[in-house]
């Protein structure tokens, strides 16, 4: 099985939640097969080892961006902000097939449509509302978008230090 490339430019980080803040790391999805080599590629580059609280942000040039939660044993939980994403893209049909979603290919021109669990930041601080809202701005890059949540859960620090 071929890694899943995406057709436009991608930057991948994953958070890990500490006692001192939030710790990224830069992470190369290149050779993502399957939905499990997210959480694999996570795991490896932060080191976890327990029931820490980690986010993969991964933002696609200008088309998407997807937020993954991973903590402990649990079942990875995913936003992403167009449900389209899997449609044109290798690296999208991972997220959307771990956020539960199928694309409509009747129906590609549907325009943005977040998708997935809309309430994986909520005990974070931010709501389900002000995530779909912000993924629906008019205008705004995925990169930008993510500058924002990720200055709302006090990780934008350590975002800027890897891009």
């Amino acid at each position: 099985m071929s890694s899943r490339q995406s057709t436009g430019s991608v930057f991948s980080a994953a958070f890990v939640r500490t006692e001192d803040g939030w710790n990224g790391a830069e992470i190369d999805l290149g050779a993502a097969e399957i939905a499990d080599d997210l959480g694999d590629a996570v795991q490896e580059h932060l080191g976890l080892n327990g029931d820490e609280l980690a986010l993969l942000c991964v933002e696609v040039e200008d088309e998407w961006f997807a937020i993954v939660r991973y903590e402990g044993d649990r079942e990875p939980r995913t936003f992403l902000s167009d449900a389209q994403a899997g449609l044109t893209d290798g690296l999208g049909e991972l997220f959307t097939e771990l956020a539960g979603v199928a694309p409509d290919k009747e129906t590609p021109d549907l325009g943005v449509r977040p998708a997935g669990d809309f309430e994986l930041l909520s005990d974070l601080g931010m709501s389900p509302e002000e995530l779909v809202e912000l993924s629906m701005e008019e205008g705004a890059l995925p990169a930008d978008t993510l500058s924002v949540i990720a200055e709302r859960l006090a990780f934008a620090d350590e975002l800027d230090r890897l891009r």
